[in-house]
């Protein structure tokens, strides 16, 4: 800030005063605030509020709030008091450092783990083990494939490559008996994991890290995030090879482990990032959660519509779905249902294992099978 000349020092306050009060600013979005004011000059006061407009990208629904501030902040019309109750879930990145911070976590209690059903079952570790062995082998190929804008040259099967026939004709004064073909490539769709580490989940986050660090490995694009009360992005640690060392890197770098739960905060702080939200554009994005939300769902609802916005395939895998009696009953999960491709058994690495392998395979959307069930 010391570095900023003193005329420019008030515009990243705006960008915290509207962090504070709820409005989710990505750091990007707050260096893009102050590039476009200095571009704009500014000449008035109203090129700033339009740079902020632009920059920020308002929702609709809170303009005249946003309006209300910026006459507050540069006008001193009214005091400003930030509302000490609002929260804005903190985003981590794989370096440890917090891109987006406004207020403490909220302590809450570890999810119910407690039950006095009486549930028989049994466990192989070692048939884990080879799951995620074949996870890893399969998942590559099992991938949905897109047409890339990249062509590659083929010896049949292909278009014909113009201007590289066209060279051949140049060179060998119109002889070209076998014209050049080129042929988009086809390449993987990205995968996008967002695993809920909430104490409600701390049955299953070992091994949801586990199928993570096996799509890591296996795929060329995959991206694995963490969220309880903040979120956390975890790629780079899972890129060791070693399975054992992947997670102990990645559980330092999560400070939310086994706390409460905001999944719909969580999911909209992912999409607050531009280029944490690209990464879900066209991608296979896999909620792994319970989809148990504290509170109102109106945000979680939000966020699930957002990301089907953008997604080509959205998922929740919850364990909930691995007793024959569940049913999608909670109000949030009836909210989410219209949004989702699928809604899956996550209760172990066999099931999301099995789930992952047939992403390509097109599937009836999620609200269409319960209904039907």
């Amino acid at each position: 800030m010391n570095a900023l000349p003193r005329a420019a020092r008030p515009f990243p306050g705006f960008a915290r005063l509207l962090r504070s009060f709820g409005f989710r600013i990505a750091p990007e979005q707050a260096e893009a605030f102050m590039r476009s004011i200095t571009l704009l000059g500014p000449r008035t006061i109203d090129d700033i509020r339009l740079a902020a407009l632009a920059t920020f990208a308002i929702d609709p629904d809170r303009r005249d709030e946003f309006e209300v501030l910026f006459r507050a902040y540069f006008h001193g019309e009214q005091s400003l008091v930030a509302d000490g109750d609002d929260e804005e879930t903190e985003v981590k990145d794989d370096r440890g450092h917090l891109e987006q911070t406004v207020a403490a976590p909220r302590l809450e209690a570890s999810g119910a783990l407690a039950s006095t059903i009486d549930r028989a079952g049994t466990r192989s570790f070692q048939r884990d083990g080879d799951m995620l062995a074949e996870l890893c082998r399969q998942l590559a190929a099992a991938l949905p494939k897109r047409r890339s804008f990249r062509s590659q040259r083929m010896n049949s099967g292909g278009a014909t490559d113009l201007r590289r026939a066209l060279r051949l004709i140049v060179r060998a004064d119109g002889d070209v008996p076998d014209p050049p073909l080129r042929r988009r490539k086809v390449v993987a769709r990205p995968l996008v994991l967002l695993i809920d580490v909430s104490g409600s989940m701390k049955l299953h986050t070992t091994d949801y890290l586990g199928v993570a660090h096996a799509a890591v490995q296996a795929a060329d694009r995959a991206e694995i995030f963490t969220f309880g009360t903040r979120l956390t992005r975890i790629t780079p640690a899972l890129r060791v090879r070693d399975r054992a060392q992947a997670l102990a890197k990645a559980a330092a770098l999560v400070d939310d482990w086994d706390g409460g739960t905001r999944i719909g905060p969580s999911l909209a702080a992912f999409l607050s990032v531009p280029r944490y939200a690209a990464m879900a554009r066209g991608a296979s994005v896999v909620v792994l959660s319970d989809g148990l939300e504290r509170g109102g769902h109106a945000e979680m609802e939000t966020a699930f519509r957002r990301l089907s916005a953008s997604a080509c395939r959205l998922a929740l895998a919850t364990p909930l779905a691995g007793d024959p009696r569940f049913r999608p009953e909670t109000a949030a999960l009836k909210a989410i249902l219209p949004w989702l491709d699928d809604l899956v058994d996550g209760s172990s690495v066999e099931a999301l294992s099995g789930f992952l392998l047939s992403l390509a395979r097109p599937a009836p959307d999620a609200a269409t099978l319960w209904r039907a069930s």
